[in-house]
């Protein structure tokens, strides 16, 4: 069994944040997969959706999960939103879904210092409607294929990693 930690949820909930400040107290290195992807392809993921449509960037993040199970150990791993689809995600390592509803993702990244940076680099809210159906969709499915849940609301960064540490290193 792999020993990754893989952090699945919804976009904004803090996944590349939560694997930064784990990494550096653990001393383990963490990578995302949607900055493996943009490396790979030499472009930003918008650009990605925006030529090649969904689908190919589906088939981009399977290629990503298999490159993961032959070649990544020992690592915290920060997914995209939809990363949880891929075919084989058990086989990466222990999957974390880090949950949190709509509203505290919403507000987290509309109140954060750099907030127009944080939404335009999820354009999806722009539109909360929609963002908000596609988070009711996903928010079962990452249950269902996580291991481990941990509750982001109302926490600090240091009890969540710490939470994460003490739940995946039985």
């Amino acid at each position: 069994m792999k020993k990754n930690i893989i952090l699945i949820g919804f976009m904004g909930v803090g996944k590349g944040t939560t694997a930064r400040a784990y990494a550096k107290k653990y001393k383990c290195f963490n990578i995302d997969t949607d900055d493996l992807i943009e490396s790979k392809e030499n472009r930003k993921i918008k650009t990605i959706f925006e030529k090649e449509g969904e689908e190919y960037f589906r088939t981009l993040e399977q290629e990503c999960a298999n490159w993961i199970e032959k070649s990544v150990n020992n690592t915290l791993i920060s997914c995209g939103g939809g990363f949880y689809k891929v075919k084989n995600l058990k086989k990466l390592g222990t999957v974390v879904f880090l949950d949190a509803s709509f509203d505290w993702i919403y507000n987290r990244l509309s109140t954060a210092e750099n907030s127009k940076a944080k939404l335009k680099k999820r354009p999806l809210f722009s539109e909360p409607k929609k963002a908000k159906k596609l988070y009711k969709e996903r928010e079962k499915a990452y249950r269902k294929v996580a291991d481990i849940v941990i509750n982001m609301e109302n926490k600090d960064l240091k009890g969540i990693i710490k939470e994460i540490h003490k739940k995946t290193n039985k």
